[in-house]
């Protein structure tokens, strides 16, 4: 029989944190693991296989609810890749939505740039505190700004969630 571990050693040899681990139990990402006869909860090497497998699909841009359907699909016997080819595509097609609003967004900023640039000496006296953004920013582009802010290393805690 496999080692079975506890979930602080399951935590330590996934990057995730105790919470999340539990938390993936709640949510059918990871089943429901073995109990000591103290009550400890015992993993074994197919839910590091399992949170490894989580790991990568979230680094891919899938959230938690395609992963649990591609899971899903898996423990039924069926082919999830498919499924995940079409989750490619929808994720190829906001990706390429995203560089859109950013390629306009830089345009905008660089238009920006360069007017503010060019009348810098010319601003109204009636800005409160910058003229240049009171008079010039434009909402296009926030979508964009959003998926690059969620997207940013390091914004979403310490460690793996």
């Amino acid at each position: 029989m496999p080692t079975k571990m506890k979930i602080g050693e399951l935590a330590q040899r996934t990057g995730f944190s105790t919470k999340t681990i539990r938390y993936y139990e709640l949510i059918g990402l990871l089943a429901a693991p073995e109990r000591s006869n103290s009550g400890y909860r015992l993993y074994g090497p197919e839910d590091v296989e399992r949170l490894d497998f989580v790991d990568k699909a979230k680094r891919l841009g899938f959230s938690l609810d395609d992963i649990r359907d591609v899971l899903f699909l898996h423990q039924q016997h069926e082919t999830p890749c498919v499924h995940v080819l079409a989750l490619l595509e929808q994720k190829l097609r906001q990706v390429d939505g995203v560089l859109k609003d950013l390629r306009s967004f830089r345009r905008e900023l660089a238009s920006l740039h360069q007017e503010a640039t060019d009348r810098l000496e010319q601003m109204p006296d009636g800005a409160r505190v910058c003229g240049i953004i009171e008079q010039g920013v434009h909402a296009k582009g926030e979508a964009a700004l959003a998926w690059l802010e969620f997207r940013r290393p390091g914004k979403r805690g310490q460690g793996k969630v």
